[in-house]
């Protein structure tokens, strides 16, 4: 029996090459337990502001919670080369800072960009079971 291995086509152009933000809508991030924030809004804006630049997806819970709202911008793949790794941040609930995480990926995002300062206060680093289920 053969097997046949996809090939990357024009499509994947796109978005191999991209930053991929990942936008957690599970048990807490994205509802009423995260008040005071426009949740939608905030997707909204991170989808339109990125759609030339990035891949923005949405995923249930990373099981951060404590952390709610969490937004992962993982690197491109010039800037995994470069040494870029996957940045968490949490506690992303200003009207800001979607700007500020759009800024940032448009300048390269992780590995080619230093991020905004501001994003110096959301980021954490979550256990190795939790930085795993973006990989699964």
């Amino acid at each position: 029996m053969s097997r046949r291995t996809r090939r990357p086509g024009p499509a994947d152009a796109g978005t191999a090459a991209r930053c991929t933000v990942t936008v957690c809508r599970g048990c807490c991030c994205g509802t009423p337990k995260i008040p005071g924030l426009d949740h939608d809004a905030q997707l909204t804006q991170l989808r339109r502001s990125l759609a030339e630049t990035a891949q923005v997806r949405v995923t249930g819970c990373l099981d951060a919670c404590e952390h709610g709202n969490v937004i992962v911008v993982q690197p491109s793949a010039a800037g995994r080369a470069a040494g870029g790794r996957p940045v968490w941040l949490g506690l992303v609930n200003d009207t800001d800072a979607a700007g500020d995480i759009t800024a940032w990926v448009e300048a390269g995002g992780p590995g080619l960009a230093d991020p905004p300062g501001v994003l110096d206060l959301y980021a954490f680093t979550p256990s190795r079971r939790i930085r795993q289920t973006l990989t699964e």
